[in-house]
Parts: structure tokens; sequence; C-alpha cells
């Protein structure tokens, strides 16, 4: 069966980047619709940092109150050795102010707020993509089921391992993929007594604790440094075996319930365009970066506003992509650059890296996260 959904806009991927765009685009009357061939997310019970500009663009596309009411206030950031020694800590409700506070969130409560009140026939989920053919005036999706679908405009919101980056760009990863670490976990655990956003650096790799309610944290791990122990919950377990008891006993506790670990390498994308002809990438699958600043989701919600401004307030679609990236050019790369800044900073040799960190770690959060107050 096939259909054609002429002057509209196809989204693929209905994760965070593609339901803050249908969320968007509906807020100025353009028709859109959304591929997804997951109905739930694979990790939709994990959890998201928001720091105080993902909070400026949650409002932005009316989720103010929402975001107030779910979201864990995170007040404060630790920085700390594998021997729980503080090097350097931020006052973020300071720096932020009350109105930008920066949030935890489940994944899946923030998709909840992003989708909702979308039209059910703008969402078409177990559908997956195999293929795109770009023409002159328009562009084809072909679905693995066998399905056609055409729009003037098609935009890839599928993640780091993007199929409409591929089909677009005509490589394997397109250009710009990288491999940052062979592993990192992700996992929810009882809260061993978190009350902010603390992350622990060791020899060989670090871990970040952050609780969403006084119940529970999410956690994060990843190797920074050569690992040889392969990927299984006890090579996490070694990982971890010379980090604080409160880090210990968490890690712990997830290693005796594998099921609720989730592994994954930690992978890069940066690229030289973010279009080619009706095609357009944004959030992870146009510029996924490491973690260290907790931006991927604010910079996939920003990415969403400026596309829907830039398609409703330009009459032709290629020159509204142009507008867009060059809005968002510099934003991203400012994150970017900063992200490559604090990553070699911690892989820096224990000694040097306690010695530097109380004065290198403040000065980078400020540099960093100043211009992004600016709204986009």
């Amino acid at each position: 069966m096939s259909y054609s959904y002429e002057n509209s806009l196809l989204i693929v991927g209905g994760g965070i980047a593609g339901s803050a765009l249908g969320r968007a685009l509906q807020r100025r009357d353009l028709p859109f619709r959304i591929i997804e061939r997951r109905r739930t997310p694979s990790d939709g019970g994990l959890a998201i940092n928001l720091p105080g500009n993902a909070i400026q663009a949650l409002s932005a596309l009316g989720l103010r109150e929402p975001i107030e009411k779910f979201g864990h206030p995170l007040r404060r950031r630790e920085y700390r050795t594998a021997s729980d020694k503080l090097l350097f800590e931020i006052d973020e409700d300071a720096f932020w102010g009350p109105a930008l506070r920066p949030r935890s969130i489940r994944r899946s409560v923030l998709l909840s707020m992003l989708t909702h009140d979308l039209p059910e026939a703008s969402l078409l989920y177990d559908a997956d993509v195999q293929s795109m053919t770009l023409h002159s005036t328009h562009a084809e999706l072909g679905l693995t089921d066998g399905t056609n679908l055409a729009a003037h405009l098609v935009v890839g919101a599928d993640g780091v391992r993007s199929t409409i980056r591929t089909e677009a760009f005509g490589t394997q990863w397109g250009p710009g993929h990288a491999l940052l670490a062979e592993r990192s976990w992700r996992f929810m655990a009882p809260n061993p007594g978190v009350d902010c956003w603390t992350v622990w650096v060791g020899d060989e790799g670090m871990v970040l604790l952050m609780p969403v309610d006084d119940r529970e944290v999410y956690g994060w791990a990843a190797n920074t440094r050569p690992f040889s122990q392969g990927d299984s919950p006890e090579a996490l377990d070694r990982l971890t075996c010379k980090f604080p008891e409160r880090v210990r006993n968490t890690v712990l506790d997830v290693v005796a319930r594998p099921n609720a670990l989730y592994h994954s390498p930690l992978e890069e994308v940066r690229l030289n365009r973010w279009y080619n002809g009706r095609a357009v990438l944004i959030g992870d699958a146009a510029h996924a970066t490491a973690p260290v600043w907790a931006e991927g989701v604010a910079l996939a919600l920003e990415d969403a506003i400026v596309l829907a401004r830039s398609l409703s307030t330009i009459p032709a679609e290629l020159p509204a992509l142009a507008d867009f990236e060059a809005q968002r050019r510099s934003r991203v790369a400012h994150v970017q650059a900063l992200t490559d800044a604090m990553s070699k900073a911690a892989k820096l040799p224990p000694l040097v890296r306690k010695a530097l960190f109380p004065f290198i770690g403040p000065k980078r959060y400020r540099q960093t996260y100043e211009p992004l107050k600016a709204a986009v």
C-alpha cells in the first residue's frame, strides 16, 4: 500500500528531537508526520539531565508547567575523585536562576510531555525506513513493509546511527561519525544518598549519579582509557572497584540485576553539512557529542524550535533549511569545542587532574553555559 503526503514534512524518528519538532510545527500550524519504528522506546525508563537552556527550550514549546511539575530540581554539581575527594562544585541555582533551574526527568515522561496533544494521525509507529530517494521537488521514503511515503521535506531525527544521514550523504555512517569510547553503561538504581548531579573520575573510568527523586538515581559509567575487560556487568564491577562505597553499592545493585543495565558505545557525529537537497538532520543525527555537558537533549530541543521557525517564516523549503543551519552552527560548535576541552582534561594523569580541576572546572562550566543562556 502507498500513501502520499504532499505539502508536508516527514520526521523520521519519534524520540525527543522528532517529537519536539512535531510539537514546534503544530504550534505554527505546519503539517507533519512522525515515523517511529518502536511504539515504546527500549530505554524508556532511563533519565536525562536538562540544563538551563533545555528548560528554556521546553518553556518555548509550552511545557513550563509540566517540567516544573515532573522534573526533579538539580541545584548543584559536584566533581569528585575516585576516592570521593571533592575537586570542585557548581551552584547551579545561582548560575541559572530559578526560572532556568536545571532538572532531571525520566526520558519516558519527557517524551509523553512532548507528544501530548499531537494528533494521533500524525504518529506512525512500527514503521522502519529502508531507503530514501531525493528529487528536486520532493523526497520519497521506502519502508520495510513496502509502503512508500512522499513529502516536500524529510527530517532525520533518528539518532547517532541515522538511516536518513546514511541515505542523504551516501556513506555507511555518514561523514564525521566517530567512536569515543567502546563501553558505557546506563542504569536506574536506589538512591545511595546523592542529592545533586555528581561525577567521580578514576584512573580508567568515570561514574555519574544523578537523582531523579529522593528514591532513585540515574547512573552512567564509561571508560576514559583503554579498558580490556569487555562490556559485561562484571566489567562494570571491575571498572569501578576502587570507587567510594556509595558508588560501589549502587553498581553492585545493578550488576545483580543485569536486565536493568543498558550497555552501548559512546559515539559522536560531526558533519560539514546538516542538509542535502530535501533532507535535513537534527539532534544526535546531526551533531551527537559526548555527554560531558549534558547538552544532547537541549540542542535537539533547540534544533526543533529553530527549524520550525525557519520553515514558518521563509516561504521556500531549501532556503529555510539553509537558514536553520546558519542559525544553529555556532551554538553547536561552541558546545562541541568545550566538550573536547573538558574531555581532554578528564584524561589527564590523576595527579595533574587533581591539581588542575579545582581551577579549570568552574572556568569551563562558565565558558560552556554562559553563552547558552541566550534564547535561540
